[in-house]
């Protein structure tokens, strides 16, 4: 009696719950799960990752509230010789989309695509005239990679990310060109100021002489005579014979200032100051901003930093 009572008992539980669960009985299927995760997806902010915090500033500007932007590597690292942890595929793979520069900087970048999944990447240099690496070593005859350097080719930035955040994301593609717009116009009010000041600078002091070869493009569009330590940041640094050529070309042009970069240490041009000659004029923002309490917190910073660190040394000397 006890198991005929106790299997009455399952039997009406099962139709007790057949009948207070879904609509006519229906089991639940997974792909009813996965459907509804897609759309609420779809009702989500898009999630962009960039390579490196200038790439990610530019981009938020661009995106405004319509979309979330993260960079892999944090304030002050360097970018060149970076090495992505298994947190950062993670990251990349929650992502919608990732913006690089190209250009060959991140080094990194083609083996970290590969162990990714169907995540589309922009390169944000695309269309920018690129300027070949002419020292000798690794990167000879390479292209230079910080493009981001010279406010003109920022505008192409700026353009290209306008685009890959349109066809990401067609239904706020108003507010991504009204942004790109007002960024646009703040990039080349830093432009006009950076032609002003050099102006008045004599045309045979205009060299820029810096750690690294970072600002190529800038001196090719601004009209200034580039010397630099090492090519790039991952490539050797500070070599007798680095500091012994720009020695001699501080003596021979009667450079009056040098620079150096915020990522490294600025004694090899410390020293080319000392026995050249000249005075050291301070550090450049170059592949990273600084923290929000700095100088450089964001890419316009970080360019009005540099064009008045620049031309106050070209000026006292």
């Amino acid at each position: 009696m006890k198991n005929v009572s106790w299997l009455t008992s399952v039997i009406m539980l099962g139709v007790w719950l057949n009948g207070c669960g879904l609509p006519n009985g229906d089991v639940p299927k997974a792909t009813t799960q996965a459907q509804t995760q897609a759309e609420v997806k779809k009702h989500q902010k898009k999630r962009i990752l960039t390579t490196f915090t200038v790439l990610a500033d530019i981009a938020q500007n661009v995106a405004g509230d319509r979309a979330m932007v993260e960079s892999l590597t944090k304030t002050g690292a360097e970018i060149h010789g970076y090495e992505p942890t298994p947190s950062d595929l993670v990251r990349a793979n929650e992502a919608d989309l990732i913006l690089d520069n190209g250009l060959g900087l991140e080094r990194w970048a083609e083996k970290f695509y590969v162990n990714l999944g169907n995540i589309p990447h922009v390169t944000t240099t695309n269309g920018i005239q690129s300027i070949a690496i002419v020292a000798e070593g690794a990167y000879k005859d390479k292209p230079n990679p910080h493009a981001w350097m010279s406010p003109k080719n920022a505008l192409i930035y700026v353009e290209n990310i306008r685009k890959a955040l349109v066809d990401l994301d067609p239904p706020n593609t108003s507010a991504y060109n009204v942004n790109a717009a007002a960024y646009s116009t703040k990039i080349k009010s830093i432009d006009r100021k950076l032609r002003t000041s050099l102006a008045v600078i004599p045309a045979d002091k205009r060299f820029m002489i810096t750690c690294e070869g970072a600002f190529s493009y800038l001196t090719r569009d601004y009209e200034l005579k580039e010397g630099y330590l090492w090519p790039v940041n991952s490539d050797s640094q500070g070599t007798p014979k680095q500091i012994a050529r720009m020695i001699e070309t501080v003596k021979a042009n009667k450079v009056s200032v040098v620079f150096c970069e915020s990522t490294v240490s600025d004694k090899s041009q410390r020293q080319v100051a000392s026995d050249g000659g000249a005075k050291f004029g301070g550090v450049f923002f170059v592949d990273s901003l600084s923290d929000a309490n700095g100088v450089a917190p964001t890419y316009l910073k970080l360019l009005e930093y540099n064009i008045d660190t620049l031309v106050k040394g070209l000026q006292e000397n």
